[in-house]
C-alpha cells in the first residue's frame, strides 16, 4: 500500500472535462503531460463595427465564418499584417458575432500545437462549431508543431473534424 501511495503521488491527475456551459471561450493548457480546456472568463467585447479600415479582410473572413457556421464548406484561415492591424481583433469580434449561433473559440499556444489530434477528440461529436484560434504563428519547419498543424491542415488517416477550423495570425 504504500508503494502504491507513493507511486499515484508520481502519476499526475486525469485532466478534468471541457465545462461547456463556463464560457464561449478557452485555452488549451498543460498540467504535465495532459492538456485540458479551460474557460476564459474575461473575453474582449470588440464587436466587427469596431474595425475600421481592413474591409476587404473582414469581408473575406467574416464569409467564411459564415460558411463554417452554416456547415457549408470553408476554409481555414491565415490572417497576415503588420502589427496592429487588427488580426486578433477580428477573430475576437467574429466570437463575440456568431457565438449565439454556436461558434465557440479555442486559443492554442504555438507550441501546444502538438496536441491538435487531442483537441479534436474533444470537439469532434460537440454540436458547436469550434474556430482553433493561434496567435502569432511562427516556427521552422523542424519544429514538432509544425509537423502538427501541416497533418490537421492537409490530413491523415483520419478524417478532420467538420465543426473545427483554425484561424492563425
Amino acid at each position: 500500500d504504500g508503494l502504491v501511495d507513493r507511486l499515484e503521488s508520481l502519476i499526475p491527475a486525469p485532466p478534468p472535462a471541457p465545462d461547456w456551459d463556463a464560457s464561449i471561450a478557452f485555452r488549451w493548457r498543460k498540467r504535465g503531460i495532459h492538456g485540458f480546456l479551460a474557460p476564459i472568463a474575461q473575453l474582449h467585447q470588440i464587436q466587427l463595427g469596431d474595425l475600421r479600415d481592413i474591409d476587404r479582410q473582414k469581408s473575406l473572413v467574416e464569409q467564411n465564418t459564415r460558411q463554417f457556421m452554416a456547415g457549408r464548406p470553408a476554409n481555414n484561415v491565415l490572417l497576415t499584417g503588420a502589427r496592429g492591424t487588427g488580426k486578433s481583433s477580428l477573430v475576437k469580434a467574429l466570437l463575440n458575432r456568431y457565438s449565439r449561433h454556436g461558434m465557440r473559440l479555442i486559443e492554442v499556444d504555438k507550441q501546444d500545437l502538438v496536441d491538435l489530434a487531442d483537441i479534436v477528440d474533444l470537439v469532434v461529436a460537440r454540436p458547436e462549431r469550434f474556430i482553433v484560434f493561434c496567435d502569432d504563428l511562427s516556427f521552422e519547419a523542424s519544429e514538432p508543431g509544425y509537423k502538427a498543424l501541416k497533418v490537421a491542415l492537409d490530413g491523415s488517416v483520419a478524417a478532420t473534424s467538420e465543426n473545427m477550423l483554425i484561424y492563425a495570425t
